[in-house]
């Protein structure tokens, strides 16, 4: 057994793949005869030292955890502060370090995970403790700086694009005399990633989706309308794909609840698509349905992409390889080395590129009148999608899903308040 622990943890949104990249961590770690413990809900579960013993948990389950969506061993939406306004609960997640012997951190989530796990190593250097912290890259909203996507958009894009295509024949049936316009809500605060994979779903101008709303671009209610308008008039009926995030001019969210923020300092949404269906049936007059997938588009584990499956499985091996080397403040990332015939291959890059940064669509991406994607957006997008990866069914029809144990570790520590 090597001296020493891993602690591995998730963050965020979880994904329809976080899970293979924990089993690729623990199938990793366990080749090297690593002790691998991990934070329950996340930086939460080190704070307050409740850590799972991953040990207890068979071949055969963490096999079966690979084909699993949710997070196994919970997340959490918890944005630490910078060392100097936070600074005890830094310290006190390398209390926990040095109490059950980690000295290899790995944390799986988006730019503010990063910037966690960049901010604990500066704090490890300070105090001359030997720890390793590395990045494991993770978000539906594909908007990680650096790495060429994110594993879990893959998946997300494929349920997009199918639920859109499917959709839209659905419309296209009851037209004449029902639903002339669907309205469907993509995730995305500040980029259009999932929006832009809607428009996969057709190839035509008359092919749904067509009218699509990035966060990128001011939205205009009379441009907007008066597209759906003309599309109607053209097509019969229209499908309209918005991102949540979509903003006026004056940069105020066009689904804003005014609910306050969330905990990552978020302004909670409200639903842009039940707003923007109201917008369409009271100035034109038409029947309207709307949908808000929500969780869905990033839970749909049944309909995942193997090429985000495969990349999912690759960032969990290259951050226990990298984290045993000693490669400190990296996050293994996703480099595109050809379009077609498409290729990747997994490099190194240093948190502090990534951490509380943001990637958005290309202008190149976003068509001129700013409703529908590009050539060069869908050469982009269309090998992420590509593959099926369908878990294993069980008798009873539904997909055989596992459960950790997640038997906790001892403490050895007070308890923790905040």
């Amino acid at each position: 057994m090597t001296v020493g622990t891993l602690l591995y943890a998730q963050s965020g949104g979880v994904t329809a793949v976080i899970n293979a990249t924990a089993a690729s961590v623990l199938e990793t770690a366990r080749a090297r005869r690593v002790k691998v413990l991990a934070g329950r809900n996340g930086i939460l579960g080190v704070l307050r030292e409740e850590l799972i013993d991953t040990s207890k948990e068979s071949a055969a389950a963490i096999r079966g955890l690979a084909q699993t969506p949710g997070g196994a061993f919970g997340s959490c939406r918890v944005k630490l502060k910078s060392l100097d306004e936070d600074r005890a609960k830094y310290e006190r997640l390398l209390a926990v370090f040095k109490a059950h012997d980690v000295r290899w951190f790995l944390y799986n989530g988006g730019n503010d995970s990063a910037d966690t796990a960049l901010k604990v190593s500066q704090l490890a250097d300070e105090y001359g403790y030997p720890l390793t912290c590395v990045g494991v890259p993770k978000t539906v909203d594909n908007d990680l700086a650096v790495t060429d996507c994110c594993p879990g958009f893959g998946s997300a894009a494929k349920y997009t694009a199918v639920s859109v295509r499917e959709a839209a024949l659905d419309v296209a049936a009851m037209a004449d005399t029902s639903t002339k316009v669907f309205v469907y809500e993509a995730m995305g605060r500040h980029a259009g990633w999932l929006a832009a994979a809607a428009g996969l779903a057709g190839q035509g101008p008359d092919d749904a989706p067509q009218v699509i709303l990035f966060p990128e671009r001011a939205y205009d209610e009379d441009a907007f309308i008066g597209q759906v308008q003309a599309v109607v008039a053209r097509v019969g009926w229209c499908v309209v794909v918005a991102s949540e995030g979509i903003r006026t001019a004056d940069g105020r969210f066009v689904a804003d609840a005014g609910a306050g923020k969330d905990s990552f300092g978020h302004t909670q949404l409200g639903g842009v698509a039940a707003h923007l269906a109201g917008r369409v049936k009271d100035r034109l007059g038409v029947k309207v349905h709307w949908t808000l997938p929500d969780y869905l588009q990033r839970s749909a584990r049944h309909i995942a992409s193997k090429t985000d499956l495969d990349q999912a499985r690759a960032v969990g091996k290259a951050a226990v390889q990298f984290a045993l080397k000693g490669m400190n403040a990296t996050m293994p990332v996703i480099v595109r080395t050809a379009d077609a015939p498409y290729g990747w291959k997994i490099e190194a890059a240093s948190l502090d590129r990534i951490a509380n940064r943001e990637k958005t669509m290309p202008a190149n991406f976003i068509r001129k009148d700013g409703h529908g994607i590009t050539a060069a957006a869908r050469r982009y997008l269309e090998p992420l999608i590509r593959g099926e990866a369908y878990p294993a069914y069980a008798r009873d029809g539904l997909p055989k899903y596992v459960s950790l144990k997640n038997v906790a570790a001892g403490k050895k520590l007070p308890d923790w308040t905040a």
